[in-house]
């Protein structure tokens, strides 16, 4: 079948904006903003102490997000807030970790080393846990930044960011059960927490999911 000239460069055209996105993507530490920015809006200050890059370096990274349109910012006063453009990027930030983690073997060898550091930390499967919150039987704690929790967060979930963690654990009785999330699956704070709640005597599982994983599924 012939493609006229004209039809030719309409798909040329076409293309050459989806690769934009493409090429916008092919860092690092530009999926690192975006992961972060999926939990929820943060200024470029917050989002430099989250990755341990320098504010100019965060600032060049953003305005690249910002021409593909990936992100958005408003001005609150002298701070510039950052945010997802379209809750549509969270649904294909979601698709991008789950394509990496079934083509590329070396993401599951990583997570499984994670989780090696920790041993006899149990991961609760989402159905059990959902039938387990129906009954009351079980609390949800949410370990990221109040404002995280604020901007969404698992039905149910009780808002305790780490360093409020064993003020809360002073609070509660030793046979109650705990399950504990973050920022998703890579998360090493969940592992973390979980490990350092059942020190303190309880029983305590991590959830694979985070806030967006949890809600779309």
């Amino acid at each position: 079948m012939m493609h006229s000239h004209s039809e030719s460069s309409i798909k040329e055209r076409l293309y050459q904006q989806y690769s934009r996105v493409g090429k916008c993507l092919s860092s690092d530490k530009r999926l690192e903003l975006l992961d972060l920015l999926s939990n929820g809006p943060k200024s470029v200050e917050l989002l430099a102490q989250h990755t341990g890059m320098s504010v100019a370096n965060v600032s060049r990274h953003l305005q690249i997000l910002l021409d593909s349109r990936l992100v958005k910012f408003k001005k609150e006063g002298t701070y510039a807030i950052y945010s997802l453009e379209d809750p549509v990027v969270t649904e294909f930030l979601i698709v991008l970790w789950k394509l990496c983690e079934n083509r590329l073997s070396d993401i599951p060898r990583i997570k499984e080393e994670m989780l090696h550091q920790y041993e006899g930390i149990q991961t609760i499967p989402k159905e059990e846990l959902i039938k387990r919150m129906a009954k009351n039987t079980i609390v949800v704690l949410d370990i990221r930044p109040k404002d995280e929790y604020e901007a969404a967060h698992i039905k149910g979930a009780i808002s305790v960011p780490m360093e409020e963690l064993d003020a809360y654990l002073q609070t509660l009785p030793k046979q109650i059960e705990l399950a504990v999330y973050c920022r998703g699956p890579y998360c090493v704070n969940t592992t973390e927490a979980v490990e350092h709640i059942r020190k303190k005597g309880f029983t305590a599982f991590r959830i694979d999911e985070g806030v967006q994983e949890w809600n779309l599924k």
